[in-house]
């Protein structure tokens, strides 16, 4: 069988209004100027202590905006976060033929709640979160990782994500990527740096289905 690996934000999940109430309540809570809502989103896929740092809070100050967003994230992100079109038919689809996990720069806490939510847990042999790594994306550690767990070789096997992280922690991780524009970043962006640029998770299944001829 063949592995795919699916990054969660951007390119099967929608959480963007449960991820601008944390940043927001967190930059609130600490009277600091709030970012927009774009610069914010620019930055979503990286980790949340790089994402504060880059919005201008100071290096002694990041864990406890990380703290905030967490403690405002959880009392909303079950109930406003949806799966994105086609992202359950592209999981399920993919299932029948590869073995699937999960690669994410969120926690593997949130990701399993967040799934189980969603009812496309059971699809998924392995999840693969920040925490469960030293170096997360664009480090190819996390891929290497969910391949160990899922004892599969590189060969066969893709990552599908929305970011040039998930791209570049794919290549270096010498599997193939597949960048989809339903998420954080554009097309052209993704073009560069990807093997294979879709719409969405749906079609990307379908495009390595086409390349496995199956």
């Amino acid at each position: 069988m063949a592995t795919i690996l699916f990054d969660l934000d951007g390119t099967l999940i929608d959480s963007t209004s449960s991820i601008l109430h944390g940043f927001h309540t967190a930059f609130d809570k600490f009277s600091f100027p709030n970012p927009t809502d774009e610069q914010i989103c620019s930055l979503i896929g990286h980790p949340l202590d790089y994402m504060f740092a880059n919005l201008g809070v100071r290096n002694e100050l990041v864990w406890d905006f990380v703290a905030a967003y967490k403690e405002a994230y959880r009392q909303k992100y079950l109930d406003e976060t949806k799966l994105l079109d086609g992202a359950f038919e592209a999981v399920a689809m993919a299932s029948e033929f590869a073995d699937l996990g999960v690669v994410t720069t969120k926690t593997s806490k949130y990701s399993v709640y967040l799934l189980e939510h969603l009812n496309i847990a059971k699809y998924f042999k392995t999840i693969i979160g920040k925490d469960d790594v030293t170096n997360p994306k664009p480090d190819p550690e996390p891929i290497l990782k969910a391949l160990k767990r899922l004892n599969k070789p590189a060969i066969n096997a893709f990552m599908v994500g929305d970011t040039p992280m998930d791209a570049n922690s794919a290549k270096a991780a010498g599997i193939v990527s597949i960048g989809v524009t339903c998420g954080y970043e554009n097309s052209d962006t993704l073009k560069s740096c990807c093997d294979f640029v879709c719409q969405n998770a749906k079609e990307a299944v379908d495009h390595i289905k086409s390349r496995l001829n199956l």
